[in-house]
């Protein structure tokens, strides 16, 4: 679609800050106008229409152009009249949990151990979730009461940190790397190197995969986008 407007400002708006475009505020697809709490946040999403179809009215843009309004409307919208439906489907990736499946190849298996035990003993420290590790792929169940720590730590995020979360999980594999961004245990980039550890392990000996790489780019780009909503909207890495 084309641009419409020649200006973006954030605006002080009842319950928080929002987004205007030649004074028109930003509205979400459900018809409710773009309300965020704090300032920065909005001064982003507003830069962010500000540079929308190149700067200029009349200019060719899309909504990926936009990513942070995207998780805000989704956070608003979807997420905050229902955060039920959000927590449950991240805490599914709970039972799986990249982190306690480790290969069968001892070099591999030993790096992954000391690269993501760590991680592991935080979520049994300090979120009351230890969970069981094992070697291949043949499921290993995990403590129901793990498991439900793990719910009520998603049940008690914010919106905009389940909109987040909803990217990075899936991008990681991981409920367990999700949560320690979240709640400031590791920075974004380091849990998505942590999560593709088995993938440039392999690259060690194969080589460098194009496809592999590309991929790993765009999910990274992913990644940076909530790790910055984290932060503008006060919290993770």
């Amino acid at each position: 679609m084309k641009r419409f407007w020649d200006s973006a400002a954030m605006v002080p708006q009842p319950g928080g800050f929002g987004v205007v475009l030649d004074g028109r505020p930003v509205r979400l697809p459900g018809g409710s106008p773009l309300v965020v709490g704090p300032a920065r946040l909005a001064e982003a999403i507003a830069g962010e229409w500000a540079e929308a179809g190149g700067g200029a009215k009349g200019g060719e843009m899309s909504m990926n152009d936009m990513p942070l309004t995207r998780l805000v409307g989704t956070a608003q919208e979807r997420i905050a009249p229902e955060p039920e439906a959000m927590v449950t489907g991240l805490a599914r990736y709970g039972e799986t949990d990249l982190l306690c499946y480790r290969a069968e190849d001892p070099q591999l298996a030993a790096r992954q151990a000391v690269e993501w035990q760590p991680v592991l003993d935080w979520a049994a420290l300090q979120l009351d979730a230890p969970l069981r590790v094992t070697a291949g792929l043949m499921p290993v169940p995990q403590e129901a009461s793990a498991l439900a720590a793990l719910r009520a730590t998603l049940a008690a995020r914010s919106p905009i940190e389940l909109a987040s979360l909803g990217v990075l999980v899936p991008a990681f594999g991981s409920l367990i790397l999700g949560l320690a961004v979240v709640l400031g245990r590791l920075e974004a980039a380091e849990a998505h190197r942590l999560a593709i550890l088995d993938e440039t392990f392999q690259e060690e000996f194969w080589g460098l995969d194009e496809e592999a790489r590309e991929r790993r780019i765009r999910i990274a780009g992913e990644v940076a986008v909530a790790a910055r909503l984290l932060a503008l909207a006060g919290g993770g890495g």
